[in-house]
């Protein structure tokens, strides 16, 4: 089984449509994917109205849990709660943040802010993670990715170390933009050795958490 929360689809910047991402992802042995796409205030809404009537045919039909949400990307630090507040009225069932990566020009203090928005789920990348950072994440249980995606992945080492140190709860993603990013379960599990983590807690990442996630994600549909 895998499960992948940060994918991206034609919406944005990825190379397939939500449906057929959804197609391949099953096809690759998906239990779970969640389709973000790279979202600012001007075109989340639209972007979240297509995705939930994407994901809504394909878990109907093939049996896999698709999940509409929203990648928050170089959006103005001091305005995530604000928009990660709205992404979640509009329906996003899952809000990741495009964290610090040491490979793009994002705003010093995005992290901080993120993992410091209940609302947010996800920090995605962050790159030089701090031991206050991953703190707050602990705290409002906002999980720390673990990248596969080249670039952004030269960090991961680091991420895990500080993270590992503050406890918190990591997750394999993707951050699919093209079909031979998507995991395989040996491919999720090599990307969590590689970053650093034991064979246990490569475990619990790719296992575990991810299913704790899914609870959350399944009570917000039911409160909807």
């Amino acid at each position: 089984m895998v499960y992948d929360f940060h994918t991206h689809s034609f919406l944005s910047d990825g190379e397939l449509s939500p449906v057929e991402l959804i197609r391949r992802a099953a096809v690759n042995g998906y239990r779970a994917i969640a389709v973000t796409d790279h979202a600012g205030p001007g075109n989340f809404k639209r972007i979240i109205q297509e995705l939930i009537e994407e994901c809504r045919a394909a878990e109907k039909y093939w049996g896999i849990t698709a999940i509409p949400g929203v990648e928050l990307t170089h959006v103005p630090a001091a305005g995530i709660p604000d928009l990660a507040l709205e992404a979640r009225r509009l329906g996003a069932q899952l809000v990741v943040v495009h964290g610090e990566t040491p490979v793009e020009p994002v705003e010093p203090g995005t992290n901080l802010a993120a993992v410091n928005c209940p609302e947010v789920d996800i920090l995605a990348h962050p790159g030089l993670l701090t031991v206050k950072e991953a703190q707050l994440a602990l705290k409002n249980e906002i999980y720390i990715e673990v990248t596969a995606r080249g670039g952004h992945n030269t960090s991961n080492g680091h991420v895990v170390k500080i993270g590992r140190e503050a406890g918190v709860n990591f997750l394999v993603n993707s951050d699919t933009h093209a079909p031979n990013n998507l995991l395989t379960e040996n491919w999720a599990r090599t990307v969590a050795i590689g970053a650093g983590l034991s064979e246990q807690e490569a475990e619990t990442t790719l296992k575990k958490n991810p299913g704790q996630l899914l609870e959350k994600i399944k009570m917000r549909r039911n409160d909807g």
